[in-house]
């Protein structure tokens, strides 16, 4: 994998890039013990002090996802070498539950990629429209898997609830577990995962209607609509958290951002509505 030092990593040494990145130990040992890396296409030592500009090849192995092609296009609102930025359209799971089915996100994303490894950084639920941050190798997999789990990836929603008036800006944190009279529900329990939910932001929509808007901390299974039906709001069209008869559920993934971990630009990804 090649990667063109910028400014940002001008003066590091290999060895002091890698760990910036906070690579797992085991697969720094692995590249150390490799004496396969190059610097513009010479030979290079973890010592080797890296200038911008110049291009460091690692060599990650390579590795195949399993998921069958779809043979159908997903929409794409960024994309690079490294990762891509995709729209999960309602109705779609984010990946398959087992590897015979072909009509998930991930299935349309390696045909649409043309890349042989594509991997989920984080989930929607099926009934979420929404962006969906994907790895297109293994290496910066770890990274925004480690950048995820550090909050360095910002995750938009928006939902619309049921309510006269605007709802307070406030942080949701009651920790989620199953469900144990419902296999595919989830509720607030002392003994669940943490889970933190920031409502940034409310707009009065007009008969009974709420727009909120969402930022999350942690990533559990229907977090987002278990806290707001937590707080008296449940998010329209939700048929497991609210009185809703139909599954026309107003939440929304609308904006990812963070910082790309090799290009140090900041990737702003915004789903039109």
């Amino acid at each position: 994998m090649k990667i063109t030092i910028n400014d940002q990593f001008k003066g590091m040494t290999i060895e002091e890039l890698l760990r910036h990145w906070v690579l797992p130990k085991k697969m720094i040992h692995e590249l150390r013990m490799s004496k396969a890396l190059t610097v513009n296409s010479q030979p290079a030592l973890f010592a080797t002090q890296l200038h911008t500009g110049d291009v460091l090849e690692l060599p990650v192995a390579e590795e195949h996802s399993q998921y069958k092609s779809s043979h159908r296009l997903c929409e794409v609102v960024y994309e690079d070498d490294y990762l891509a930025v995709l729209v999960k359209p309602k109705g779609v799971k984010t990946h398959p539950n087992d590897m015979m089915e072909t009509n998930t996100l991930l299935n349309h994303a390696v045909y649409t990629l043309k890349s042989d490894y594509v991997e989920p950084i984080h989930r929607l639920d099926q009934e979420t429209v929404g962006l969906v941050l994907v790895a297109k190798n293994p290496l910066i997999k770890k990274i925004l898997d480690r950048m995820l789990e550090q909050r360095e990836i910002t995750r938009t929603y928006k939902a619309k609830v049921r309510s006269l008036l605007p709802i307070k800006n406030q942080t949701i944190e009651l920790p989620i577990g199953k469900d144990k009279f419902h296999p595919n529900k989830r509720r607030v329990s002392d003994t669940g995962q943490h889970a933190v939910t920031h409502i940034i932001s409310s707009q009065v929509l007009g008969d009974g209607v709420t727009e909120v808007e969402l930022k999350l901390d942690t990533g559990r299974t229907h977090q987002i609509r278990v806290h707001l039906a937590a707080i008296g709001h449940p998010v329209l069209g939700d048929p497991l958290y609210s009185d809703s008869k139909l599954r026309q559920l107003q939440l929304t993934g609308y904006k990812l951002s963070f910082i790309h971990p090799f290009t140090g630009e900041l990737v702003q990804a915004e789903l039109k509505q």
